[in-house]
């Protein structure tokens, strides 16, 4: 892990930190990292999935929808706006230890100790701010491992780079909802060991890899700072047009999968089909099949991404492939077709996911606020997650049901793919 800072050499003018990455990263680096993001998803997938709503149930089970819709909710808000903000916190950040450390040990040891505290909540308004804690500090961890990538990792090394990264993301959704539903029993100890195994998985990356501190005269002024806080579309184009095209991604992704468990009862009938077993089985068997899917393919098209050169055409790629399982599920509403659409749409996402990640590094519009502008991309990611309710709750229940949500649903992944050709600077 302890390796020398992937920096090119330093001029006068240019410190260490701010300097454009040419060496390699090896494969300690990127395994740490790794990890750290592991934890950080778990942080977050295992609550939400899970242990919320088992809590929310118990604490109001007459209105357990409604109150766990605010509590995901204003933790959602609370991770849109931390996440930038930290980003840019961290990037004027000048302790000796680094950039960067001081927030990943900061995130990832506020949000364990708060997952532990929130399990010990018993009232909702606990809950509530509780949640809220934990997605800020979290947001802390999550601003700081994204600009880790264009600190350290040259541009012909992101795509691979970005696509072990990105296996986390998807398999922290298996791996927290088996944690706190095999491994552990209770809601409390669910959230003890989800917090615990947080600090575990980023203390290596965060004590270990090379974080080159910012002089102090390199630090931008607080009015600089202030006025940083957004990046202007039209005096950064590029960034713009990557910001929207993982907005209209994630938002058709968020969609998809919303109501995809009332989508396997009312439509696909899973549990007439399969007497005996619940839609939660099936929707628990799509999520395998997805992620096995996303694994096998984000870190080879990171690679012939690297290869190639190519990053906006993989991402239309994958955009293109991401939107055939919404048109098939529109039209063939059966479980088979289900399983097939996992594949195919895992395929597509993992093709997106790591070049994608990989294309934003790469137009970001100064290497001083490189954790500021990938916090306000995590804006297009997060953001999506608040909205896609609003947008396919009366989508299915007033306007066409299932087969107009998921035609939607592809023609929003369509249109991003579509619009990442408006990029000039990236080949």
């Amino acid at each position: 892990m302890r390796t020398p800072p992937a920096q090119s050499s330093p001029t006068p003018q240019t410190p260490a930190a701010l300097a454009e990455p040419t060496r390699p990263v090896r494969r300690l680096w990127v395994a740490g990292i790794s990890l750290a993001n592991l934890g950080m998803w778990m942080a977050f997938f295992g609550p939400l999935q899970v242990l919320l709503p088992e809590q929310v149930g118990l604490l109001a089970p007459d209105a357990k929808e409604t109150t766990l819709a605010w509590v995901t909710g204003v933790g959602a808000a609370c991770s849109t706006l931390g996440t930038p903000l930290a980003g840019a916190l961290s990037d004027r950040t000048t302790s000796r230890f680094g950039r960067r450390r001081p927030w990943i040990l900061a995130g990832a040891l506020l949000g364990g100790l708060g997952l532990v505290v929130l399990g010990q909540q018993s009232g909702v308004a606990g809950v509530l701010l509780g949640w809220a804690f934990v997605q800020t500090a979290l947001s802390c961890l999550n601003a700081t491992l994204l600009a880790a990538v264009p600190d350290h990792v040259p541009v012909r090394q992101r795509g691979v780079v970005s696509g072990w990264i990105g296996i986390p993301q998807s398999a922290g959704v298996v791996v927290a909802v088996l944690l706190v539903t095999v491994v552990v029993t209770g809601i409390a100890p669910g959230y003890a060991l989800i917090g615990a195994l947080t600090i575990v998985c980023a203390l290596p990356f965060a004590l270990l890899a090379p974080d080159p501190p910012l002089p102090r005269e390199a630090r931008p002024a607080w009015s600089t700072f202030a006025r940083g806080l957004w990046v202007s579309p039209r005096r950064y184009p590029d960034f713009g047009w990557a910001w929207l095209t993982r907005f209209l991604m994630q938002t058709g992704n968020a969609m998809f999968t919303l109501y995809l468990l009332y989508f396997l009862t009312d439509e696909v009938r899973y549990e007439e089909l399969f007497p005996g077993s619940s839609a939660t089985d099936g929707l628990l068997i799509l999520i395998c099949v997805y992620t096995a899917a996303v694994v096998c393919t984000t870190v080879v098209a990171g690679l012939v991404s690297d290869r190639i050169g190519r990053r906006r055409g993989m991402v239309f790629l994958g955009g293109v492939v991401s939107a055939v399982p919404s048109f098939l599920v529109a039209t063939f509403p059966t479980w088979t077709m289900g399983l097939v659409c996992a594949v195919v749409l895992g395929i597509g996402f993992g093709i997106y996911l790591s070049v994608d990640n990989a294309l934003v590094t790469q137009v970001l519009p100064a290497a001083g606020g490189r954790a500021k502008d990938l916090g306000i991309v995590n804006i297009a990611s997060a953001g999506p997650q608040v909205i896609a309710p609003a947008l396919a709750g009366p989508i299915v229940v007033h306007l066409g049901g299932y087969p107009v949500l998921y035609t939607v649903c592809g023609l929003l992944s369509l249109l991003g793919a579509v619009l990442v050709w408006r990029i000039r600077g990236v080949a």
